[in-house]
């Protein structure tokens, strides 16, 4: 039997899901990050992620595709090795070049956020040591990297990590204003782009020996947590939404039209369908393929969410306060929750305050108004996109922990008015082993 190994890397941990051809779960591992270097962090994760899955089921793994977190990059040497601590996807130090990064890209580009991979590139280009002199210096997102570590072909990405480096996914490559504005000899190597799931090179011997991955496994090219979590709840028509509730808020709305307003933080992705067929995947360096029926995923990713709520209470509180609310009577608390100042969407501002006062004594209370206020965000996030052109909004899906709250769910659908349900499969890294099934199988 052929497995197929999805490696998903979000905010606090790692977590791996094996299927097979059916798309039946055979194994899932979950792993928290060790404090200390970054770097170090993710690579004995990934380690570990592979190595508590069966030794039957990696003996059988016909592919393997990760994902992580948007716009988290780091700088490496030739040989893969980071030159520094990597930048988190919600690091706001970009504020301090964006009149560089204005002066470089079009008008409401993608690109027009402090948090944005090429406002991370150009704030390393900048400062005092961060790009390691006149040495080579590789370019990676979180889930270039982690590929490499597997496969050990350095430089490679995908277009969905790519988009918030300046990639055009219209044309399918990088545009002129890009390549000439960042040139210099300091200027670290910008990774080469393929479509999500293309296969790259097949499991480094040293990998496969280590962790008993057959000689043929492939290593596919991968994608953003947020659009793992996408892929696995299996929307695939227009008008439906996944909103990812997880340590933060994240939408995606599937949408025939594209929507792009750096104003608001919004941006759309290019997305195939994995229900769909399409051209073969192409070899590595080819063009990337555009398909006739592509479609678009417009959202964007606001720094509230359930970190904010695991701040102020525990799981198990979380789950009896909220048992004690009623979803259909609206708080008078208005907060804007965040644990640092700044937010991405739907209000694109680095230097946004929190809002998390007045707090009642009543804990029930204090929880109701962070739930609404976070409901509030994503409706007005929805009602954005809408506004700037992207197909009405039909259904929401939810992800991320926040699906298990069914209390949350029924405030969400008052805001949101239309139905907001569970699906099956919620797991980035169950839609990251789908990736890597439709890579090698080429559907």
């Amino acid at each position: 039997m052929d497995f197929y190994l999805g490696i998903d890397f979000g905010t606090t941990g790692a977590r791996s899901t094996a299927i097979d051809s059916e798309g039946i779960i055979h194994s899932e591992v979950e792993y928290n990050f060790e404090s200390g270097d970054r770097a170090s962090a993710w690579q004995n994760a990934l380690s570990a992620v592979i190595d508590r899955i069966p030794a039957a089921i990696r003996r059988q793994v016909r592919a393997i595709a990760l994902d992580g977190t948007s716009s988290t990059v780091l700088l490496c040497d030739t040989e893969g090795i980071p030159m520094c601590e990597p930048i988190l996807y919600n690091d706001a130090r970009g504020a301090a070049v964006m009149d560089r990064v204005r002066d470089l890209a079009p008008p409401n580009h993608t690109v027009l956020s402090a948090t944005s991979s090429l406002a991370k590139l150009l704030w390393w280009l900048e400062s005092e040591g961060g790009h390691g002199g006149t040495a080579p210096t590789v370019f990676l997102h979180q889930a270039d990297w982690l590929g490499f570590l597997l496969h050990g072909k350095l430089g490679i990405s995908d277009y969905h990590n790519a988009l918030k480096l300046g990639f055009d996914v219209d044309t399918l490559c990088y545009p002129s204003w890009l390549i000439e504005g960042i040139a210099g000899a300091a200027t670290p190597q910008l990774p080469s782009v393929v479509a999500p799931g293309t296969p790259v090179a097949k499991v480094r011997k040293e990998m496969a020996d280590r962790f008993g991955f057959p000689p043929d496994c492939m290593v596919c090219a991968g994608t953003t947590d947020s659009i793992a979590a996408f892929l696995a709840s299996g929307v695939n028509s227009p008008g439906e939404a996944v909103t990812s509730l997880g340590s933060t808020l994240a939408v995606k709305l599937l949408s025939n039209a594209r929507v792009d307003d750096a104003r608001y933080g919004i941006y759309s992705h290019r997305f195939t369908p994995l229900c769909r067929g399409g051209a073969p995947v192409p070899a590595l360096g080819a063009p990337v393929p555009a398909l006739a029926d592509d479609l678009w995923l417009v959202g964007g990713a606001s720094n509230t969410g359930g970190a904010v709520l695991r701040h102020f209470f525990t799981d198990a509180e979380l789950e009896n306060l909220s048992r004690q609310i009623d979803p259909n009577r609206e708080s008078s608390l208005d907060y804007y929750p965040l644990l640092n100042k700044g937010d991405r969407f739907p209000i694109n501002d680095p230097n946004l305050q929190p809002k998390l006062e007045p707090r009642p004594a009543d804990s029930v209370e204090f929880l109701h108004g962070l739930l609404e206020s976070i409901a509030r965000i994503e409706a007005r996030g929805y009602q954005l996109l809408q506004e700037l052109g992207a197909t009405p909004l039909t259904k929401v899906y939810t992800a991320g922990g926040g699906a298990k709250n069914s209390v949350w769910s029924a405030m969400r659908q008052r805001y949101l008015k239309v139905p907001v349900e569970t699906p099956i499969h919620t797991a980035a890294a169950y839609g990251s082993a789908l990736l890597a099934m439709r890579g090698v199988r080429g559907s």
